[in-house]
Parts: structure tokens; C-alpha cells; sequence
């Protein structure tokens, strides 16, 4: 039997084929250096690529393939061609536009493409529970279309129950639309997806029409759709952290509590969301989703809302500027909960001179990992935080997981962004951004009582580090990039 050490020698043996796999590699490398060149976000990444491609092609550029290697230029020619840049004048047809609010946040507008909405009705949603029992009271009440999207989507009782409703209301004449990410949702099975297919779901993996990226099936892991959106019939819509998976309702035995936090809104914000789904939708499958608002939208209330996407498609690190900008104009309090934190050198410099400003700089964290490498390179970008002063507190009651921040009593965040590198520039994500008095105001009386379920890190817990844990935090720290 012909095996791997005898291919092994074969090609070691045979002088002309090492050296066509040994000029291949090199002119792969070649065709990656320019594309990295040509490419490049920032300096120090591109760096390390290029001179990893030069001194080791192999296996540099299978790495550069996976890891490096940016293919959504089509994504963002579809997103102009299919009207992002028109929808500041259709909200401005339908006289929703909320233009003082937009005046005073012309980044977070100009990056999101979108104007503030007015007339919505917002809820913030606390843990799993509360959060699927309001998505699925909404599946119920759909009668014309569902957008529904997902990071994750596993095969357990919380996926099985979502399936049900969405075959149920497919059976009922509802159009329905399944959209999930190939990496977070590796482990769903085909029958899972063939059951909601036979009902007349219509079901799409982010990457399943892009041959070059399925390739790779789940080792393409750096750009992931990282978006949780359910839209019913363009009047609701449910935005957050959570994904479809039990341990999101805190039934999961490792983590216990499950912390986390959704919004519902109700009103002309919500086709922002439907627009967002269309956008994705239409990279994933080719097909093109209906996008004409209807004559008429209810203003159920009189809360402004504004929906900002942000992905790798986008010209610049469009999410990072945008909160770089909400942390430069902090005079009072600035308040971020995330589960990750690994943050690039502008959003460190931005943070520190806030506290130097005299702004009450307060990062919530998990105190326990769900993913070990980002969390050790969390302690460490964490611990830099602490020795300037600013106030880093680890959650203990059950795992932290929701994605809010909020700045002074001006704007507040809640979405499924991640205060890292993934989420700034890799992942494409959501973010709703609130100013009305309502919504602060329930964000901070949240964030308070998750502050008594913390412990505060103190400088004597940083300097105390055990040797072999501060060398792993550091170690990690420098893959920040890829995290």
C-alpha cells in the first residue's frame, strides 16, 4: 500500500519536483505579498506577513489563504449597487429622518450610511429567556415575512423549537428566511437545514455560493458573519448577543448563568435591519430580496435609533472609527461590557486619555473563558488597562457575553460587537445606537446591577501574576490580530 512516507520520499527523491513545489510556493508567496501590499489595513500585520511569505512560503501561504487572504470587494460593489447610499432618501421620503440627532453624531451616520429614525419603541431584553420568549411571541405574530440570522444555530431543544416556529409559519404562507454563519454553525447538521427546506424555509450558509471561500469550509475563519437579526414583516426586530444554542438560556452545566443582553424595536428602524438581512442574503444566495419600504410605517413610539453594519467589506476599519470617536467625546463616563478585549494601539491611546481627561472608565469582563487563547490575550490587554488607571471588572455570576457601552448620558450601544480586533475589522456585525433619555437610563440601571455581580481587578491582582501566567497573557497578546 502506497502511503504518505512513501509520497513523502518519492518527492524528496525526485529533485526537479521539490524544486517546482519549492518555486511554486515562492510565486504563491509572491502573489499574496502584493495582495497584502495592496491590501494593507496596518503596518505592523502586514509586516509580520510579508516577512513570514519571504523566509517561510511554505506554509506561510496556505496560512495567508485561511487567515489573510480579503474576498469581499463583491459584497461591497452589491451594496452600493442594491441602494445602501439611497437609504438616507428613503427614510427622508417617509419623513422619518431624526435630523438633529444625526447632526450631533455625523461619524456613527457616516460610517453606518444611515440617518438617525425616528418614532421607535425600544425594549432592552435581559438574559436568554426573556429574549427568545419575545423572538418567538414575534415569529407568532408574523404574517407576511421573517429575517432571521444567526451567528450560531445549533441542532439542540433551543434550535429544534426555532425550527418548529419557523416551519410552522412557513406552513402558514409566511416567506422565510434562514441565514447562518458557516463557521459559528459547523456543527449543524444537513438534516437540520433539509427539514426547514421541505417546509419552504429558505435556508443559506454566509460563504455557500462563494466557491473560493467554501474551499475552506471551516478553516476560513477569519471573516465570519457575526450579525443576530430577526426582522417580522419589517415592524419588529430583535438585535443582540445572544445565538441560537441552550447555553444562552443558561442551561449549559459549565457556565451556569448565561449573561447577555437584546433589544426589540418596534418602528421605521426596523427596515434598516430588514435591509442589512438583504444585503447579506443577497451575497450568500444571489438572490435579491424585495427592499421598497411600504407607504406607511407605524410609529409605535418616540424613541431615535440608529442601525450601523460594519464588516471587512467596508473602505476603512468603519466600526472602529466609529467608537474611537464616542470614546474621544466621553467627558463624563464611559461604560464597556464585552466579552473579549483585545483592543488595537488607537483604542488603547483613546481609552487612557480618557481616563487622563478625568472620564469614569469602567471595562466589564467574563471572569471565566469560553475560548482560552482570547481570553488569555484579554488578561493581558485588561492588566495594561489597570496599570493606567483604568477600572477593569470580571463578572462572576455565571459567563459574560453581552456587547454595550455607554457614554455618559449622551449614547449607548447594543449589538454584537466585540471590543476587539475580529469585531473592528473582520467580522461583519451590528450595532444599534441609542440617545433618547429612556434607553440610557435603562442601560445604566442594567450595567449597575451587573456591576454588584463583579469583582473589581486591583493593581496588587496584576503585579502578583504568576510568572507562567503573565508569559502566556503576553504570548497571546501577540496574536491579537487573528483573534
Amino acid at each position: 500500500m502506497f502511503g504518505i512516507d512513501d509520497l513523502l520520499k518519492t518527492i524528496v527523491a525526485d529533485f526537479s519536483l521539490m524544486a517546482a513545489l519549492t518555486g511554486l510556493f515562492y510565486l504563491l508567496a509572491l502573489i499574496c505579498a502584493v495582495r497584502e501590499i495592496m491590501n494593507s489595513r496596518t503596518s505592523q500585520g502586514s509586516i509580520a506577513w510579508l516577512i513570514s511569505l519571504a523566509l517561510l512560503p511554505f506554509p506561510t501561504t496556505l496560512l495567508y489563504f485561511v487567515f489573510g487572504w480579503k474576498a469581499f470587494d463583491d459584497y461591497a460593489t452589491d451594496r452600493i449597487r442594491n441602494g445602501r447610499a439611497a437609504r438616507p432618501l428613503k427614510a427622508k421620503d417617509l419623513a422619518l429622518i431624526d435630523r438633529e440627532t444625526s447632526h450631533l453624531w455625523p461619524v456613527q451616520v457616516k460610517v453606518s450610511e444611515v440617518p438617525f429614525l425616528n418614532g421607535n419603541e425600544v425594549e432592552i431584553l435581559v438574559d436568554g429567556r426573556a429574549t427568545f420568549d419575545s423572538i418567538f411571541e414575534g415569529i407568532a405574530k408574523a404574517k407576511h415575512y421573517l429575517l432571521v440570522q444567526f451567528y450560531i444555530v445549533r441542532d439542540d431543544a433551543l434550535g429544534k423549537e426555532l425550527a418548529e416556529r419557523l416551519i410552522e409559519r412557513a406552513n402558514a404562507g409566511v416567506k422565510v428566511y434562514l441565514l447562518y454563519d458557516d463557521v459559528g454553525s459547523t456543527g449543524m447538521p444537513k438534516r437540520y437545514r433539509t427539514q426547514l427546506r421541505d417546509a419552504g424555509v429558505k435556508v443559506a450558509g454566509f460563504n455557500q455560493r462563494h466557491k473560493f471561500l467554501r474551499v475552506y469550509g471551516p478553516t476560513r475563519i477569519n471573516y465570519r458573519n457575526h450579525r443576530k437579526i430577526v426582522v417580522v414583516d419589517g415592524e419588529q426586530a430583535w438585535v443582540g448577543g445572544h445565538n441560537v444554542g441552550v447555553e444562552y438560556l443558561g442551561e449549559d452545566p459549565k457556565f451556569g448563568r448565561w449573561r447577555d443582553t437584546h433589544v426589540r424595536i418596534s418602528g421605521p428602524a426596523t427596515l434598516a435591519c430588514a435591509l442589512l438581512f438583504r444585503e447579506d442574503w443577497e451575497w450568500a444566495t444571489g438572490e435579491v430580496l424585495p427592499a421598497n419600504p411600504p407607504e406607511t410605517v407605524p410609529t409605535p413610539g418616540d424613541q431615535s435609533v440608529l442601525v450601523m453594519g460594519s464588516g471587512p467589506a467596508d473602505r476603512l476599519e468603519e466600526c472602529a472609527i466609529a467608537f474611537t470617536d464616542i470614546i474621544g467625546r466621553a467627558r463624563e463616563r464611559l461604560w464597556i461590557v464585552s466579552p473579549y478585549f483585545v483592543p488595537d494601539t488607537d483604542i488603547r491611546t483613546a481609552l487612557f486619555a480618557a481616563k487622563l481627561r478625568g472620564v469614569d472608565v469602567r471595562i466589564m469582563l467574563p471572569d471565566e473563558p469560553d475560548h482560552k487563547m482570547v481570553w488569555l490575550a484579554s488578561i493581558a490587554h485588561a492588566d495594561s488597562m489597570v496599570e493606567h488607571g483604568v477600572d477593569v471588572y470580571r463578572f462572576v455570576d455565571g459567563f459574560l457575553h453581552q456587547k454595550v457601552v455607554l457614554m455618559d448620558d449622551q449614547i449607548a450601544t447594543i449589538g454584537s460587537v466585540n471590543f476587539d480586533n475580529r469585531s473592528f475589522g473582520l467580522n461583519f456585525e451590528i450595532t444599534l445606537w441609542f440617545t433618547d433619555r429612556t434607553t440610557i437610563d435603562g442601560v445604566e440601571a442594567m450595567l449597575l446591577e451587573d456591576f454588584e455581580m463583579c469583582r473589581q481587578v486591583d493593581r496588587d491582582e496584576v503585579r502578583n501574576r504568576a510568572l507562567p501566567m503573565r508569559f502566556l497573557t503576553q504570548a497571546a497578546r501577540l496574536l491579537s490580530p487573528l483573534l
